[in-house]
Order: C-alpha cells, then structure tokens, then sequence
C-alpha cells in the first residue's frame, strides 16, 4: 500500500515547512500514547514527486520532475511526458494529466 504511510504537515508555508504530521495524545497518566499521523498520502506522494529533484529521495535516486524547472522553460510537452515518467517509477498510473500555459496542473493519478 504506497498511498498510506507517514504523512507531512500542510505545509501552508510552502515547500520549506514542510515537516511530519504530529497530533500528540496523552492517556490519562498524561503519557503520550499516539504522534505521528499514518493515513492516505497518495496527493502528498504526487506532490513530493512533483518538486524534488532527481536524486532527493535516497531509495529512489532517479526519481524527480523538478517542476521548478517549468518557470524558466515553456516545453510543456516535455514536462507532461516527464511527469508521466517519474509517475511511472513510483507506480502510480496517471488517467489523465491537463499541463498547459495558463491553466492550472491538474493530474489524475492512482497507485497499481
């Protein structure tokens, strides 16, 4: 099951606050007996996949759109077959990807 596991804060602050997703809960001793959340990380997993850069995810090196590239390039063909790509690499299947100028990205995307 790649879509649950460890999920990451919102990360309303952008990419750099990006941290785990800890909800503490104390027994009535007051010790902690829960913190790190597990649920459905499947939009999360699309979205790392999205902005790292080959070579940040120590297991998986090849891994990597680096969308931030797309500011300073207009090849969205490109860009679109590269997202299909790395996609590929995780396991997810997309169903339909929408990448052009002026719209926003919408991916549609399920693990095997």
């Amino acid at each position: 099951m790649k879509d649950r596991a460890i999920q990451l804060t919102d990360g309303n602050g952008g990419i750099q606050s990006i941290d785990l997703k800890i909800e503490v809960v104390r027994d009535a001793n007051g010790l902690i007996t829960q913190g790190i959340v597990v649920g459905n990380t499947m939009n999360q997993n699309q979205a790392l996949i999205l902005v790292a850069n080959p070579g940040e995810f120590h297991f998986s090196p090849t891994i990597g759109v680096a969308i931030d590239e797309l500011i300073l390039d207009d090849d969205y063909l490109r860009f679109r077959h590269r997202i299909r790509e790395h996609f590929t690499k995780d396991g997810l299947v997309i169903k339909s990807l929408q990448l052009s100028e002026g719209k926003p990205l919408l991916i549609d995307a399920v693990y095997e």
